[in-house]
């Protein structure tokens, strides 16, 4: 007895076509389901910005299909054709088997309404200060309009340097870091915002390079990841600068360097912010004698403390 039809015969290449997700899945629903079973069965971890499964899954099918990042409703039952396909697969596959971070797929990053363009070169946009900044950074800074110098410590893609420049309009601003790569994606993003005349680069481990001036305003978010830490980071951290992540032991190399130069830099009204993720511990054992003020931010509580001026002579 014969068969008409001997899968064992197949070719290969038709068969893959006949099934699996580039055949069987037609609609950005059906794509969406499939991307959030992906990340989840494959252990993604998100520490960059975007919740869960779910909302990187969105992000992703959205960005790749150049459709508005806000809105999915309208476009659930929208049929997907073959070579769109093959691009949604690709993206859930880095996303899933490679576990890139969804802002090195696309390429871009948003704190809030910002948005910045990013790659290997710089960590990953993510700080409790872009929500503080948000409202002039007020109380803690009195009057935003009456900023005029302020520097970004360890700027990265330059995200919160231009925050600044929104925050506190009449303001110059000096941003710093020690890797020129950062720096080149760092002038990319300001030129973006077209605010080239405001910000001012400077490549310099801490403020080793920076020319003296008086600043009202200094924040940092540097690396402050302990080794330990740093040890057990999940696979999407290890596609990033590892100098933009860990900073000795306990995570506060950078940090001592920052308290001891800051007052050189500060105006006398001046305040220094720097964030330190969960850290503040080992903040509080490594420094006793200062007492800095923690604060809250919508998404975190003492990840970011502050110091007058005068409580750092």
């Amino acid at each position: 007895m014969t068969h008409d039809h001997d899968p064992a015969h197949e070719d290969e290449h038709d068969h893959e076509h006949e099934h699996g997700p580039l055949a069987e899945l037609v609609t950005v629903r059906d794509w969406l389901r499939y991307a959030v079973t992906r990340f989840n069965r494959a252990g993604c971890f998100y520490g960059h910005g975007l919740q869960d499964a779910y909302d990187e899954a969105v992000y992703l099918i959205l960005h790749t299909l150049a459709l508005p990042l806000d809105r999915l409703e309208p476009f659930l039952d929208a049929c997907i054709p073959g070579d769109e396909r093959e691009d949604i697969l690709e993206v859930i596959e880095k996303r899933a088997v490679d576990r890139l971070p969804a802002a090195y797929i696309t390429g871009e990053a948003w704190l809030g309404e910002f948005r910045f363009q990013v790659d290997k070169r710089v960590i990953i946009p993510r700080s409790y200060f872009a929500e503080l900044l948000h409202d002039g950074f007020t109380p803690w800074v009195q009057d935003p309009d009456a900023v005029t110098a302020a520097m970004d410590m360890c700027t990265g893609s330059g995200c919160l340097a231009i925050l600044m420049a929104f925050a506190f309009p009449n303001a110059e601003i000096v941003a710093v870091d020690i890797s020129q790569d950062a720096l080149d994606v760092a002038a990319a993003n300001i030129a973006a915002y077209g605010l080239e005349d405001r910000i001012r680069l400077v490549k310099s481990d801490g403020f080793a390079q920076v020319p003296e001036q008086r600043f009202d305003f200094i924040l940092s978010n540097p690396p402050y990841v302990t080794r330990e830490a740093m040890d057990a980071l999940p696979a999407e951290y290890l596609h990033e600068p590892g100098l933009a992540l860990g900073s000795g032991e306990d995570g506060l190399d950078l940090v001592r360097k920052l308290l001891a130069d800051a007052p050189r830099y500060l105006a006398p009204e001046g305040l220094l912010a720097i964030e330190v993720g969960h850290n503040r511990e080992i903040v509080e054992e490594a420094f006793p004698a200062l007492s800095p003020t923690w604060l809250s931010a919508p998404s975190g509580d003492d990840k970011i403390f502050v110091l007058e001026a005068g409580q750092l002579l």
